[in-house]
């Protein structure tokens, strides 16, 4: 079915609509932290890059990225549609994540990141975040 805009108005419908972030995810690493008493974290801290969660007495930030987002070596397929525009994004994301990982590291803080797919093993989660946290 053809689109109904034109694509300068589909760009600026499109241009409108805000991300949710990656609730769904967080919110599943709440509930493991809470389950297994790990305390100290902050959600969202003002640091570069917006950590998902931040210990800011350990120096520990933790991200969670999305498999498709963040382009998941295991489970990331390339759109069919606008394939150019995807890849330019999405690559992006990538040097994004990168440079605020090194950008956090210069200042002294000890950086997590974890996929998507890994809080289906919340154990192996659970020992990298410990670990980072010295404990």
């Amino acid at each position: 079915m053809p689109d109904v805009f034109t694509t300068a108005k589909r760009s600026e419908v499109m241009s409108r609509i805000k991300g949710r972030g990656n609730k769904e995810t967080e919110l599943v690493l709440v509930r493991l932290f809470r389950a297994e008493g790990i305390t100290g974290w902050r959600r969202h801290a003002a640091l570069v890059g917006r950590p998902d969660f931040t210990f800011r007495a350990q120096r520990v930030v933790v991200f969670v990225d999305g498999c498709f987002w963040h382009m998941c070596p295991k489970h990331f397929h390339m759109p069919a549609n606008n394939r150019a525009f995807g890849r330019k994004k999405l690559t992006a994301n990538q040097a994004r994540d990168r440079l605020v990982t090194k950008t956090l590291r210069a200042a002294d803080w000890r950086v997590v990141r974890i996929w998507e797919h890994d809080l289906r093993k919340p154990a192996r989660v659970l020992a990298r975040i410990r670990a980072a946290l010295g404990g």
